[in-house]
Protein backbone atom coordinates (compact mmCIF):
# COMPACT_ATOMS: atom_id res chain seq x y z
CA UNK A 1 0.00 0.00 0.00
CA UNK A 2 3.11 2.27 0.38
CA UNK A 3 3.24 3.26 -3.09
CA UNK A 4 0.11 4.11 -4.03
CA UNK A 5 0.45 7.77 -5.32
CA UNK A 6 -2.35 9.55 -2.47
CA UNK A 7 -0.17 8.83 0.09
CA UNK A 8 3.20 9.74 -1.34
CA UNK A 9 1.36 12.85 -2.17
CA UNK A 10 0.54 13.46 1.17
CA UNK A 11 3.68 12.85 2.57
CA UNK A 12 5.41 14.60 0.38
CA UNK A 13 3.55 17.85 1.00
CA UNK A 14 3.36 17.46 4.58
CA UNK A 15 7.56 17.29 4.51
CA UNK A 16 6.99 20.09 2.08
CA UNK A 17 5.34 21.93 4.70
CA UNK A 18 7.75 21.33 7.20
CA UNK A 19 11.07 22.17 5.10
CA UNK A 20 10.80 25.82 5.18
CA UNK A 21 11.00 25.73 9.08
CA UNK A 22 13.78 23.30 9.55
CA UNK A 23 16.61 22.55 6.62
CA UNK A 24 18.53 19.33 7.54
CA UNK A 25 20.50 17.23 5.72
CA UNK A 26 19.30 13.65 7.10
CA UNK A 27 21.86 10.93 6.07
CA UNK A 28 24.15 13.16 8.27
CA UNK A 29 23.30 11.55 11.92
CA UNK A 30 23.94 7.83 11.09
CA UNK A 31 27.81 8.84 10.24
CA UNK A 32 27.90 11.01 13.49
CA UNK A 33 26.89 8.45 15.83
CA UNK A 34 29.18 5.83 13.82
CA UNK A 35 31.91 8.60 14.14
CA UNK A 36 31.08 9.29 17.68
CA UNK A 37 31.31 5.67 18.70
CA UNK A 38 34.26 5.25 17.12
CA UNK A 39 35.66 8.50 19.24
CA UNK A 40 36.30 10.57 16.18
CA UNK A 41 34.81 14.33 16.37
CA UNK A 42 34.34 13.42 20.05
CA UNK A 43 35.99 15.59 22.18
CA UNK A 44 39.16 16.52 19.58
CA UNK A 45 39.05 20.65 19.05
CA UNK A 46 36.86 22.76 21.19
CA UNK A 47 33.43 21.54 20.21
CA UNK A 48 31.43 23.68 23.05
CA UNK A 49 32.83 27.41 21.45
CA UNK A 50 30.28 29.08 19.30
CA UNK A 51 30.80 31.08 16.26
CA UNK A 52 28.73 34.38 15.45
CA UNK A 53 28.61 35.07 11.90
CA UNK A 54 27.84 38.70 10.84
CA UNK A 55 26.65 39.50 7.45
CA UNK A 56 27.27 43.06 6.50
CA UNK A 57 25.17 42.55 3.56
CA UNK A 58 25.69 44.84 0.30
CA UNK A 59 29.10 45.41 0.68
CA UNK A 60 30.20 47.39 3.58
CA UNK A 61 32.45 50.67 3.49
CA UNK A 62 35.47 49.48 5.03
CA UNK A 63 37.19 52.85 4.71
CA UNK A 64 34.76 54.89 6.52
CA UNK A 65 34.64 51.87 8.96
CA UNK A 66 37.76 51.78 10.10
CA UNK A 67 39.23 55.16 9.49
CA UNK A 68 42.72 55.62 8.61
CA UNK A 69 42.41 59.35 9.47
CA UNK A 70 46.03 60.48 9.73
CA UNK A 71 46.07 60.03 5.61
CA UNK A 72 45.52 63.22 3.65
CA UNK A 73 44.63 60.67 0.96
CA UNK A 74 41.50 59.76 2.48
CA UNK A 75 40.42 63.14 2.90
CA UNK A 76 41.13 63.72 -1.03
CA UNK A 77 39.58 61.23 -1.94
CA UNK A 78 36.29 61.75 -0.02
CA UNK A 79 35.60 65.23 -0.18
CA UNK A 80 32.16 64.57 0.87
CA UNK A 81 31.85 61.54 2.59
CA UNK A 82 35.07 61.53 4.99
CA UNK A 83 34.60 61.51 8.57
CA UNK A 84 36.29 64.46 9.70
CA UNK A 85 39.23 63.62 12.00
CA UNK A 86 37.73 65.41 15.26
CA UNK A 87 34.64 62.91 14.98
CA UNK A 88 37.11 59.44 14.22
CA UNK A 89 37.14 57.27 17.53
CA UNK A 90 40.29 57.29 17.76
CA UNK A 91 42.21 53.74 18.43
CA UNK A 92 46.08 54.56 17.49
CA UNK A 93 47.37 57.17 16.05
CA UNK A 94 46.70 56.38 12.62
CA UNK A 95 43.45 54.18 13.10
CA UNK A 96 39.81 55.31 14.50
CA UNK A 97 36.18 54.04 14.41
CA UNK A 98 33.29 55.72 12.58
CA UNK A 99 31.37 57.66 15.62
CA UNK A 100 28.60 54.91 15.23
CA UNK A 101 30.44 52.32 16.41
CA UNK A 102 31.27 54.37 19.73
CA UNK A 103 29.53 51.60 21.59
CA UNK A 104 31.89 49.35 20.45
CA UNK A 105 35.41 51.36 22.58
CA UNK A 106 34.70 49.12 25.59
CA UNK A 107 35.93 45.80 23.68
CA UNK A 108 38.54 48.07 22.00
CA UNK A 109 39.75 48.77 25.98
CA UNK A 110 39.20 45.49 27.05
CA UNK A 111 41.09 44.20 24.44
CA UNK A 112 37.85 41.91 22.71
CA UNK A 113 37.69 43.83 19.40
CA UNK A 114 40.33 42.58 16.75
CA UNK A 115 40.42 44.64 13.28
CA UNK A 116 41.69 43.14 10.04
CA UNK A 117 42.83 44.98 7.59
CA UNK A 118 42.38 44.94 3.93
CA UNK A 119 40.80 41.62 3.49
CA UNK A 120 39.98 40.46 -0.03
CA UNK A 121 41.33 37.96 -2.25
CA UNK A 122 43.23 38.07 -5.95
CA UNK A 123 41.12 39.15 -8.98
CA UNK A 124 38.43 40.78 -6.94
CA UNK A 125 34.85 40.09 -8.31
CA UNK A 126 32.48 43.45 -7.75
CA UNK A 127 29.18 41.21 -8.72
CA UNK A 128 27.21 40.84 -5.42
CA UNK A 129 25.94 37.35 -6.54
CA UNK A 130 29.52 36.33 -6.97
CA UNK A 131 31.44 38.32 -4.65
CA UNK A 132 29.09 36.68 -1.83
CA UNK A 133 29.57 32.93 -3.61
CA UNK A 134 33.31 33.39 -3.09
CA UNK A 135 33.01 34.42 0.31
CA UNK A 136 30.80 31.86 1.13
CA UNK A 137 32.16 28.76 -0.74
CA UNK A 138 35.93 29.81 -0.18
CA UNK A 139 36.56 29.49 -3.55
CA UNK A 140 39.22 31.47 -5.69
CA UNK A 141 37.68 34.53 -7.89
CA UNK A 142 37.58 31.93 -11.42
CA UNK A 143 36.24 28.66 -9.37
CA UNK A 144 32.78 27.60 -8.57
CA UNK A 145 32.32 25.52 -5.47
CA UNK A 146 28.89 24.29 -4.40
CA UNK A 147 29.62 23.96 -1.13
CA UNK A 148 29.72 26.45 1.91
CA UNK A 149 33.09 26.58 3.39
CA UNK A 150 31.38 25.53 7.10
CA UNK A 151 29.97 22.91 5.32
CA UNK A 152 32.98 21.02 4.29
CA UNK A 153 34.96 21.84 7.94
CA UNK A 154 32.04 20.19 9.53
CA UNK A 155 32.25 17.11 7.29
CA UNK A 156 35.66 16.77 7.73
CA UNK A 157 35.74 17.43 11.58
CA UNK A 158 31.81 16.21 12.70
CA UNK A 159 30.36 17.45 15.20
CA UNK A 160 29.01 15.20 18.50
CA UNK A 161 25.83 13.72 17.75
CA UNK A 162 24.45 15.90 20.66
CA UNK A 163 24.18 18.96 18.67
CA UNK A 164 20.76 19.96 17.34
CA UNK A 165 22.48 21.13 14.23
CA UNK A 166 25.47 22.56 12.58
CA UNK A 167 23.72 26.41 11.98
CA UNK A 168 21.20 28.32 12.72
CA UNK A 169 20.16 31.45 10.35
CA UNK A 170 18.54 33.80 11.53
CA UNK A 171 16.80 37.46 9.83
CA UNK A 172 16.43 37.00 6.02
CA UNK A 173 19.93 35.75 5.36
CA UNK A 174 20.43 32.66 3.16
CA UNK A 175 22.44 29.51 4.80
CA UNK A 176 25.39 31.12 2.67
CA UNK A 177 28.31 29.01 4.31
CA UNK A 178 26.53 26.48 6.21
CA UNK A 179 24.92 25.67 2.32
CA UNK A 180 25.15 22.09 0.47
CA UNK A 181 27.04 19.20 1.77
CA UNK A 182 25.74 17.32 4.80
CA UNK A 183 25.31 20.50 7.36
CA UNK A 184 21.66 20.49 9.12
CA UNK A 185 20.74 24.60 9.48
CA UNK A 186 18.05 25.91 10.96
CA UNK A 187 16.18 28.80 9.63
CA UNK A 188 14.73 30.47 12.11
CA UNK A 189 13.17 33.46 10.59
CA UNK A 190 10.48 33.76 12.57
CA UNK A 191 10.75 32.41 16.56
CA UNK A 192 7.60 32.88 17.65
CA UNK A 193 5.99 31.18 14.24
CA UNK A 194 8.91 28.65 14.80
CA UNK A 195 7.81 27.34 18.15
CA UNK A 196 3.77 27.42 16.71
CA UNK A 197 5.31 25.16 14.00
CA UNK A 198 7.43 23.19 15.98
CA UNK A 199 3.83 21.99 17.86
CA UNK A 200 2.11 20.82 14.97
CA UNK A 201 5.26 18.66 13.33
CA UNK A 202 4.52 15.19 13.92
CA UNK A 203 7.22 12.29 12.86
CA UNK A 204 5.05 10.22 10.60
CA UNK A 205 5.50 6.68 11.82
CA UNK A 206 5.21 4.60 8.94
CA UNK A 207 8.25 2.27 7.19
CA UNK A 208 8.70 2.04 3.27
CA UNK A 209 10.69 0.29 0.67
CA UNK A 210 10.69 2.96 -1.76
CA UNK A 211 13.89 5.35 -0.98
CA UNK A 212 12.06 8.57 -2.20
CA UNK A 213 9.70 8.08 0.29
CA UNK A 214 12.22 6.93 2.78
CA UNK A 215 14.33 9.89 2.43
CA UNK A 216 11.34 11.91 3.52
CA UNK A 217 10.01 10.18 6.19
CA UNK A 218 13.67 10.83 7.86
CA UNK A 219 14.21 14.11 6.59
CA UNK A 220 10.52 14.41 8.68
CA UNK A 221 11.40 13.02 11.35
CA UNK A 222 14.60 14.68 12.33
CA UNK A 223 12.52 17.88 11.64
CA UNK A 224 10.49 17.01 14.47
CA UNK A 225 13.41 15.85 16.48
CA UNK A 226 15.18 19.33 15.96
CA UNK A 227 11.73 21.05 16.60
CA UNK A 228 11.05 20.13 19.78
CA UNK A 229 14.64 19.65 21.01
CA UNK A 230 15.24 23.60 20.62
CA UNK A 231 11.06 24.15 21.56
CA UNK A 232 11.74 22.67 24.84
CA UNK A 233 15.42 24.56 25.45
CA UNK A 234 14.12 27.65 24.64
CA UNK A 235 10.99 27.82 26.68
CA UNK A 236 12.85 26.38 29.64
CA UNK A 237 15.63 29.13 29.14
CA UNK A 238 16.01 32.00 31.83
CA UNK A 239 14.44 35.03 30.46
CA UNK A 240 17.38 37.72 29.53
CA UNK A 241 17.76 40.86 31.52
CA UNK A 242 18.80 42.64 28.45
CA UNK A 243 16.58 45.14 26.38
CA UNK A 244 17.74 44.58 22.80
CA UNK A 245 17.30 47.53 20.46
CA UNK A 246 13.54 46.87 18.66
CA UNK A 247 15.55 46.62 14.99
CA UNK A 248 16.45 43.93 12.41
CA UNK A 249 19.39 43.14 13.58
CA UNK A 250 18.57 43.73 17.57
CA UNK A 251 16.00 41.30 17.17
CA UNK A 252 18.46 38.82 15.44
CA UNK A 253 21.01 38.93 18.02
CA UNK A 254 18.24 38.91 20.80
CA UNK A 255 17.24 35.56 19.00
CA UNK A 256 20.95 34.24 19.21
CA UNK A 257 21.49 35.63 22.64
CA UNK A 258 18.44 33.44 23.60
CA UNK A 259 19.49 30.24 21.51
CA UNK A 260 22.45 30.36 23.47
CA UNK A 261 21.69 31.18 27.28
CA UNK A 262 19.16 27.87 26.75
CA UNK A 263 22.81 25.98 25.67
CA UNK A 264 21.16 24.50 22.43
CA UNK A 265 24.15 22.82 21.11
CA UNK A 266 24.62 24.45 17.79
CA UNK A 267 28.07 25.30 16.08
CA UNK A 268 26.96 28.49 14.20
CA UNK A 269 24.48 31.24 14.29
CA UNK A 270 24.28 33.70 11.44
CA UNK A 271 22.27 37.09 11.62
CA UNK A 272 22.56 39.48 8.58
CA UNK A 273 22.84 43.36 8.57
CA UNK A 274 21.99 45.28 6.08
CA UNK A 275 21.51 47.13 3.48
CA UNK A 276 25.03 48.39 2.94
CA UNK A 277 24.87 48.85 -1.09
CA UNK A 278 25.44 52.63 -0.33
CA UNK A 279 25.70 54.50 -4.12
CA UNK A 280 24.36 57.43 -3.24
CA UNK A 281 23.17 59.56 0.14
CA UNK A 282 25.84 57.36 2.11
CA UNK A 283 26.37 58.85 5.22
CA UNK A 284 22.87 59.38 6.78
CA UNK A 285 22.46 55.27 6.08
CA UNK A 286 26.17 54.10 7.19
CA UNK A 287 25.73 55.81 10.54
CA UNK A 288 22.72 54.25 10.95
CA UNK A 289 23.71 50.56 9.78
CA UNK A 290 26.97 50.90 11.85
CA UNK A 291 24.82 52.53 14.98
CA UNK A 292 22.37 49.81 15.32
CA UNK A 293 24.93 47.02 14.58
CA UNK A 294 27.43 48.54 17.38
CA UNK A 295 24.37 48.99 19.73
CA UNK A 296 22.75 45.29 19.06
CA UNK A 297 26.83 43.69 19.75
CA UNK A 298 26.84 45.71 22.93
CA UNK A 299 23.57 44.47 24.05
CA UNK A 300 24.34 40.99 22.70
CA UNK A 301 27.80 40.61 25.31
CA UNK A 302 25.99 42.15 28.33
CA UNK A 303 23.68 39.18 27.70
CA UNK A 304 26.54 36.74 27.16
CA UNK A 305 28.49 38.09 29.93
CA UNK A 306 25.19 37.69 32.29
CA UNK A 307 25.27 33.92 31.25
CA UNK A 308 29.18 33.25 31.81
CA UNK A 309 29.57 32.59 28.13
CA UNK A 310 30.80 35.54 26.47
CA UNK A 311 34.41 33.45 26.56
CA UNK A 312 32.99 30.82 24.50
CA UNK A 313 30.91 33.28 21.69
CA UNK A 314 33.30 34.77 18.79
CA UNK A 315 31.83 37.29 16.53
CA UNK A 316 32.93 37.60 12.80
CA UNK A 317 31.93 40.27 10.23
CA UNK A 318 32.36 39.74 6.74
CA UNK A 319 31.18 40.98 3.43
CA UNK A 320 30.64 40.54 -0.48
CA UNK A 321 33.48 43.34 -0.94
CA UNK A 322 34.58 47.00 0.32
CA UNK A 323 33.73 50.05 -1.53
CA UNK A 324 35.42 52.18 -4.12
CA UNK A 325 37.95 54.57 -2.62
CA UNK A 326 36.74 57.64 -3.72
CA UNK A 327 33.23 59.10 -3.51
CA UNK A 328 30.55 59.12 -6.70
CA UNK A 329 28.64 61.83 -8.18
CA UNK A 330 25.74 61.14 -5.55
CA UNK A 331 27.57 61.20 -2.38
CA UNK A 332 27.72 57.30 -2.29
CA UNK A 333 30.35 54.89 -2.84
CA UNK A 334 30.31 52.42 -5.71
CA UNK A 335 31.53 48.58 -5.22
CA UNK A 336 35.06 47.91 -4.25
CA UNK A 337 37.28 45.52 -3.12
CA UNK A 338 38.93 45.18 0.39
CA UNK A 339 38.00 46.12 3.64
CA UNK A 340 38.34 45.78 7.49
CA UNK A 341 36.47 42.78 9.39
CA UNK A 342 36.17 42.23 12.82
CA UNK A 343 36.61 39.36 16.00
CA UNK A 344 34.81 40.21 18.81
CA UNK A 345 34.79 37.78 22.02
CA UNK A 346 35.70 37.08 25.24
CA UNK A 347 38.71 35.59 24.19
CA UNK A 348 39.78 37.68 21.69
CA UNK A 349 43.31 39.13 21.20
CA UNK A 350 42.33 42.77 21.43
CA UNK A 351 44.18 44.94 18.82
CA UNK A 352 44.84 45.72 15.20
CA UNK A 353 45.88 43.08 12.44
CA UNK A 354 48.04 42.89 9.39
CA UNK A 355 49.18 45.82 7.20
CA UNK A 356 46.18 48.63 5.76
CA UNK A 357 46.14 48.59 2.32
CA UNK A 358 47.87 51.81 0.38
CA UNK A 359 45.74 54.48 -0.34
CA UNK A 360 48.06 55.55 -2.98
CA UNK A 361 48.82 52.45 -4.69
CA UNK A 362 45.48 51.87 -5.75
CA UNK A 363 44.36 49.09 -8.89
CA UNK A 364 41.68 50.49 -10.77
CA UNK A 365 41.13 52.82 -8.16
CA UNK A 366 40.52 50.43 -5.82
CA UNK A 367 42.63 48.87 -2.64
CA UNK A 368 44.45 46.10 -3.67
CA UNK A 369 43.89 43.12 -0.44
CA UNK A 370 46.48 42.60 1.49
CA UNK A 371 44.65 39.57 3.75
CA UNK A 372 43.30 36.70 2.13
CA UNK A 373 39.85 36.06 3.15
CA UNK A 374 40.63 32.53 3.50
CA UNK A 375 43.37 33.26 6.27
CA UNK A 376 40.26 34.58 8.11
CA UNK A 377 38.76 31.21 8.32
CA UNK A 378 41.83 29.14 8.94
CA UNK A 379 41.62 31.49 12.61
CA UNK A 380 38.18 30.40 12.94
CA UNK A 381 39.35 26.49 12.62
CA UNK A 382 42.42 26.62 13.77
CA UNK A 383 42.65 28.92 16.41
CA UNK A 384 39.10 29.04 17.47
CA UNK A 385 37.91 25.54 17.52
CA UNK A 386 41.61 23.91 17.74
CA UNK A 387 40.96 21.97 14.67
CA UNK A 388 43.72 20.59 11.95
CA UNK A 389 44.03 22.71 9.40
CA UNK A 390 41.60 22.53 6.50
CA UNK A 391 43.32 23.30 3.05
CA UNK A 392 40.98 25.92 0.66
CA UNK A 393 41.85 24.70 -3.09
CA UNK A 394 45.82 24.96 -3.87
CA UNK A 395 46.47 27.60 -0.99
CA UNK A 396 47.94 27.45 2.13
CA UNK A 397 46.53 30.36 4.36
CA UNK A 398 48.05 30.92 8.04
CA UNK A 399 46.02 31.61 10.79
CA UNK A 400 46.32 34.53 13.12
CA UNK A 401 46.95 34.57 16.48
CA UNK A 402 44.09 36.74 17.45
CA UNK A 403 42.08 34.36 19.65
CA UNK A 404 43.08 32.34 22.50
CA UNK A 405 43.23 28.94 21.51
Amino acid sequence: AMNGKGLDRRTLLKAAVALPLVLLRPQWLPELRAAEKNGAGAGAGNRERLLLLVELHGGNDGLNTLIPYAEAAYYQARPQLAISRDQVRQLTPQFGLHPALTPLMPFWKNKELACLHGVGYPRPNRSHFRSIEIWETASDSEQVLDTGWLSRVFEQHPLPARFTAEGIVLGKGDSGPLSGGKARTIALHDPGQFLQQAGSVRPASLSTSNPALAHILEVQREISQAASDLQGRIRQAPPLTSDFPANKIGKQLEVAAKLIAAQVPVAVIKVTQGSFDTHAGQSATHHRLLEELAQGLTTFRAAMMAANVWGDVAVMTYSEFGRRVGENASHGTDHGTAAPHFFMGGRVKGGLYGVSPSLRDLQDGDLKHTLDYRAVYATVIEKWWGLPAVSFGTGRYPALDCLTE
